[in-house]
């Protein structure tokens, strides 16, 4: 193998072993009342690195030509500011994020989040998550993922139902 092979095999091998420990296949559902049914999904690829490591965050964001890089000054345990590479458009998403780890797995248990992920990335393409019915099995595949946070959307089918339904008109 050349050179320029074995260095293209390091960075992949790096960036997936990056991810592995460090990014966040993450799909949210949370209340917007500028939409039609008062939800919105909300897909997002993250990587978070201290400020000392930016310059890791900067590789991924020029290897995928997409994203953003932002600050998180919160200042809980952390002694220095926290980034974040910031992957939430969904052609970006598609195009570009999803089939790097097709091809290149990710080795832990984050590649059943990943697999999650893609499911509704798809369910958002093909507009499944407009209807009610979609859009509560979003919910229901978001909260099954990562740290399994139960989904609001899911809480009480009382307090959604008036929010999903259509207006009658009398």
């Amino acid at each position: 193998m050349g050179a320029d092979n074995q260095q293209e095999r390091l960075t992949v091998g790096w960036i997936v072993g990056f991810v592995d420990g460090e990014g966040c296949f993450s799909i949210t559902v949370q209340r917007n009342s500028t939409t039609k049914s008062g939800w919105q999904v909300f897909p997002e690829f993250v990587v978070t690195q201290g400020a000392k490591s930016l310059p890791a965050l900067e590789t991924l964001q020029q290897f995928f030509g997409c994203g953003n890089i932002f600050i998180n000054r919160r200042s809980d345990n952390h002694r220095e500011p926290l980034y974040r590479y910031c992957v939430r458009s969904i052609t970006d998403l598609r195009r570009k994020i999803v089939p790097f780890f097709q091809h290149y797995p990710l080795r832990t248990a984050k590649q059943h989040d990943f697999a999650k992920f893609v499911q509704v990335i798809e369910m958002l393409e093909a507009r499944t998550h407009l209807s009610e019915e979609g859009l509560r099995a979003v919910a229901a595949i978001a909260q099954t993922m990562n740290r399994q946070k139960p989904a609001r959307l899911l809480a009480s089918s009382e307090t959604i139902r008036p929010t999903l339904q259509p207006a009658v008109k009398i």
